[in-house]
């Protein structure tokens, strides 16, 4: 833990608690928009909205960050904007002010992302950015975890109440926010311009960048590009029968693997090289998805499931560790941010050709597919040149 300063700390809480908020809602939403008169499709086009504004806005306002020279007040905004969703998804149920409050929320994301991986970046070295990310993962995904855990717990003695429950996630989501107070920046010699800055100009970055960076992103949209939504995983235990508690279940048990292996991983990373573990956790990846293909059995199926936590463990916050490595310091929230928007569209992408692939093949073919689409990304991985001190 001696890599682990008091900024990582009050960073990993404030993610710690805000993922709590936020996943307490996440298996609940759906019902609730439908309870409200939302239909399937309008869910879809609500989440497909607000999601692509969370990826597309991490670009501009990682680009804003490094233009102005600031981190904190990106990260503390986007916090707050989560934080304060919360309530106005319960407070009315139109439909505008619903989309409002969604919106609000990924844009939250979007405004922190690109900052605060920039400042868990300055909190590093480059022989410690796989322990640093890898700790404020894990701690981020520990949340994940609570968070379904308070939400069946709520719901068990609270049936249906769910606007209630929206009200409650209110109260980490603000102790996020007051976490941030204890988050301290360091002073950066940026070069503050009056560039003016359009929604897209980050896209600009690509050209601007050094080789390895632009072989890092074309590696990972590539493999995005093949991994479809983990909804994808839990429908599958739906198809071979499990009960809804039981994929919950599921869902929440590789949370938890992943939070347990999130540090470690990332330790080893840094003895190791980051682009080795990042290719170990994509050939774990495959044969989790190729396992998934074959696989009926719910012995199996849990075990697969404890292999995707592993997987999640060693590319994650990895990834974030070797952009950040490979870019100049000056534009991290630039590089993280662009990476992050371009893995949005690539991600809807890949959720959508694996609904087509499901609904006209089957869903065998659907984790097939991924499968060998993410091995051929593994091998473009192992060719691509890594510099681990840069």
């Amino acid at each position: 833990m001696k890599n682990i300063t008091k900024t990582v700390w009050a960073l990993s809480l404030v993610s710690l608690f805000t993922d709590i908020s936020s996943e307490m809602l996440y298996p609940i939403m759906p019902v609730y928009l439908k309870s409200i008169g939302f239909s399937i499709v309008l869910i879809g086009v609500l989440e497909g909205f607000a999601e692509a504004t969370a990826g597309l806005s991490k670009g501009y306002f990682g680009k804003l960050s490094d233009l102005k020279g600031k981190r904190l007040p990106f990260v503390q905004l986007g916090y707050f904007f989560s934080a304060l969703s919360k309530p106005m998804m319960a407070v009315f149920t139109w439909t505008a002010w619903v989309f409002s409050a969604r919106t609000l929320d990924r844009l939250g994301k979007g405004v922190r992302t690109g900052a605060r991986d920039a400042i868990l970046s300055d909190e590093a070295t480059p022989a410690t950015k796989g322990t640093v990310f890898g700790f404020h993962r894990a701690m981020d995904t520990l949340g994940a975890s609570i968070g379904p855990l308070a939400a069946l717990a709520f719901l068990y003695y609270f049936p249906e109440s769910y606007q209630a429950l929206f009200y409650l996630a209110f109260v980490p989501g603000m102790l996020g926010v007051f976490t941030t107070f204890f988050v301290k920046e360091k002073q950066h010699q940026i070069q503050v311009t009056r560039q003016s800055v359009n929604f897209f100009s980050f896209l600009k970055y690509i050209s601007q960048s050094k080789p390895e960076y632009r072989k890092l992103l074309i590696g990972l949209l590539i493999f995005t590009l093949f991994n479809s939504s983990d909804v994808f995983l839990l429908l599958m235990l739906k198809h071979h029968g499990f009960s809804d508690t039981a994929m919950i279940g599921a869902y929440i048990f590789y949370n938890l693997v992943y939070a347990v292996f999130a540090y470690p991983a990332g330790v080893v990373a840094d003895k190791i090289g980051l682009k080795k573990m990042f290719i170990i956790g994509l050939i774990i990846f495959v044969i989790t998805y190729l396992g998934m293909a074959i696989s009926k059995d719910w012995l199996v199926m849990y075990l697969l499931f404890f292999l995707y936590g592993i997987y999640a463990s060693c590319t994650e916050g990895i990834s974030k560790a070797w952009i950040s490595n490979a870019c100049d310091k000056k534009d991290t929230a630039t590089a993280i941010g662009t990476y992050e928007g371009l893995r949005s569209i690539t991600a809807m992408l890949a959720s959508s050709l694996a609904g087509l692939i499901w609904f006209y093949a089957s869903p065998q073919a659907t984790f097939l597919v991924t499968g060998i689409g993410v091995a051929i990304a593994a091998g473009y991985f192992m060719r691509i040149p890594y510099s681990p001190n840069h």
